[in-house]
């Protein structure tokens, strides 16, 4: 018996591989963004199913330039490459994330990561670009905010971001739980 999410799962790699999503057809002028949202519960599953994708793209479209974004790794490798990231576990540790968050506002600014993403991703010479990990890194980096900066940086690519929460096009809601401020630029990838 397969679940609700097992079918829309198994939905994502033809919708991401087909040539109307890959071009773009049929959003007018709209950014090509999509969330694939899902109960974060089911993290581990969506987790294999990213990986899974990740294997099988190639298969299925063999010069698709694809660029998958740990957001988790991302800040990690961000970090440390600011010389930051032992003081901040530290931090973290001793302090608590409130703190955290203060300490590294500066280097967090929405516009700031955003231009890293674009540094490390180079959204213009990929095809499709798939970001997970959203939940590990929150409070730190919050998706809408992140979408909202990286409309200008990836304006072609389609971009999917997995989603641990709900989304109903009009809002986010983190775990389920935690209402982000207004976002209303994606489309649900799998309804």
């Amino acid at each position: 018996m397969t679940t609700d999410l097992e079918e829309r799962l198994n939905q994502i790699l033809p919708k991401i591989t087909g040539e109307d999503f890959l071009k773009r057809r049929g959003l007018g002028n709209e950014i090509a963004f999509f969330i694939f949202d899902y109960p974060a519960e089911d993290e581990l599953r969506v987790r294999q199913h990213v990986k899974f994708l990740l294997e099988h793209i190639p298969k299925h479209k063999p010069k698709l330039k694809l660029a998958h974004v740990n957001l988790f790794d991302f800040l990690v490798d961000y970090l440390n490459g600011e010389g930051v990231l032992e003081e901040s576990l530290v931090k973290q540790r001793k302090e608590g994330s409130a703190a955290l968050l203060e300490a590294l506002k500066g280097l967090l600014e929405e516009k700031t990561v955003a231009q890293r993403f674009k540094d490390v991703v180079k959204p213009n010479d990929q095809n499709l670009i798939l970001i997970s990990g959203v939940g590990s890194v929150y409070p730190l980096i919050r998706s809408h905010t992140l979408l909202n900066n990286l409309h200008p940086i990836v304006e072609r690519t389609p971009l999917v971001m997995f989603y641990p929460g709900a989304y109903d096009e009009k809002s986010l809601r983190l775990f389920g739980r935690i209402k982000s401020d207004n976002y209303y630029r994606a489309f649900r990838l799998i309804p």
